[in-house]
């Protein structure tokens, strides 16, 4: 068996794969949750259509995206920030379904994080292709509470760096259903998606749909 087989086979469900001290990979965590977050992201985007964001610098970004909760996520001119509506509509972003508020909140816990409530979820969708560059998460007020991102769909390969842009991040294989938490003295790593690979899965077809749970107040 070749090095590369070993990084596209998924972990046991229920095994952990820690990042940092305070950071891991859950696999599987979510698999029994996959029904009711298909169909809150359906939900979600029938309310607040995906989109793709300009950055700052005048780039269309290859990831659509959308969100729910009190706060979305929102690009302009001056830079990223989050709004309590959208600036397409002027509308107010959909409710956090249950189903989700329910499995960012036992995934937090299982890390070491009790009492999650996220007040926004972004919602990214990535095709063949589809990357997100090295950044930081660093526009929420609590910059311990932690950063919860669930996986469905394709095959990613997830980049986890250190404090600092110039450290090399870890390539991390992220399957359907797996979960990463990241947060404490984790929570300001540098972190990514390189490039989405061309494959067909079963349940979602060429695509990566991908949940990050935050608290921003």
């Amino acid at each position: 068996m070749q090095s590369g087989d070993l990084f596209n086979l998924a972990p046991p469900v229920g095994a952990r794969t820690p990042l940092g001290p305070q950071a891991a990979v859950f696999h599987g965590f979510a698999l029994s949750r996959v029904r009711g977050l298909l169909e809150g992201i359906d939900a979600v985007a029938r309310a607040s259509p995906f989109r793709f964001l300009t950055t700052p610098g005048g780039h269309v970004m290859s990831v659509a995206m959308t969100g729910c909760g009190r706060f979305g996520w929102v690009s302009e001119p001056t830079g990223y920030r989050y709004a309590e509506r959208s600036p397409e509509t002027g509308a107010r972003w959909p409710p956090i379904p249950p189903a989700f508020q329910e499995l960012a909140a036992a995934a937090a816990a299982a890390a070491g994080f009790p009492d999650f409530a996220p007040d926004a979820c972004l919602v990214n969708r990535y095709l063949p292709g589809s990357r997100l560059t090295l950044h930081q998460d660093r526009h929420e007020r609590d910059a311990w509470a932690p950063i919860v991102s669930v996986s469905l769909g394709l095959r990613a390969t997830f980049l986890f760096g250190g404090l600092e842009r110039a450290d090399r991040p870890r390539r991390v294989a992220l399957h359907h259903g797996d979960v990463v938490v990241w947060g404490g003295v984790d929570r300001l790593r540098y972190h990514g998606v390189m490039p989405l690979e061309r494959a067909t899965h079963p349940v979602l077809g060429e695509q990566r749909l991908n949940l990050t749970f935050r608290k921003v107040l």
